[in-house]
């Protein structure tokens, strides 16, 4: 449960961190007592997080995005034959149209970049998103690298902490471990 949290945290203050970069409007609230004048955010935005590990992050986000749409994507590494090679499999996927939206893509961790680019391939077809909010805990720099060369000019990174080191296998060093594991226990295996 604490890691859960401490990741929900983590994903409201990089949610609050993000929108200071949204588009806002002038708007007139009535309360009891008077009209006040607000600024509201003018991004139609869709929350988008990587089964399982992102949805504690998914979770912080939505605190701060509460009326947001919201799009829910696997994604993981399948280890064919050798354990330091592998390819991303997608095989979820739940989205609402994406075109001229703002969306978020929330992973806790950004080793090498694959998850990322596999998932918004996977999202492409719900439509072209006006920009796009990449949202993670962790990263190396291989993987930053990556996404940088991998994605549009559209595209804005929120990470809490780079970790420099990518091991052979792609795992963040010291990084965290698991994050779909520390959150919601062992994978149960097949």
């Amino acid at each position: 449960m604490r890691f859960r949290r401490n990741i929900e945290r983590i994903g409201e203050i990089l949610g609050y961190e993000m929108s200071k970069n949204l588009n806002y409007k002038p708007e007139s609230i009535k309360t009891p007592l008077g009209t006040s004048e607000i600024n509201l955010p003018e991004n139609d935005i869709v929350l988008c997080s990587i089964l399982r590990a992102g949805v504690p992050l998914h979770n912080g986000l939505l605190n701060y995005f509460d009326t947001a749409e919201n799009a829910f994507i696997s994604a993981y590494r399948h280890h064919k034959h050798n354990p330091e090679s592998f390819e991303i499999i997608v095989e979820y996927l739940a989205c609402p149209n994406l075109e001229g939206k703002t969306l978020v893509l929330a992973d806790p961790m950004l080793a090498t970049g694959q998850s990322m680019i596999a998932t918004f391939e996977a999202l492409k077809p719900f439509g072209t998103p006006k920009e796009i909010h990449l949202i993670s805990v962790i990263g190396s720099q291989k993987g930053i690298d990556f996404i940088q060369q991998n994605f549009d000019d559209n595209t804005h990174l929120w990470i809490a902490t780079i970790d420099e080191i990518l091991n052979d296998k792609g795992y963040i060093v010291p990084g965290l471990g698991d994050a779909g594991d520390l959150a919601f226990g062992e994978k149960l295996q097949q």
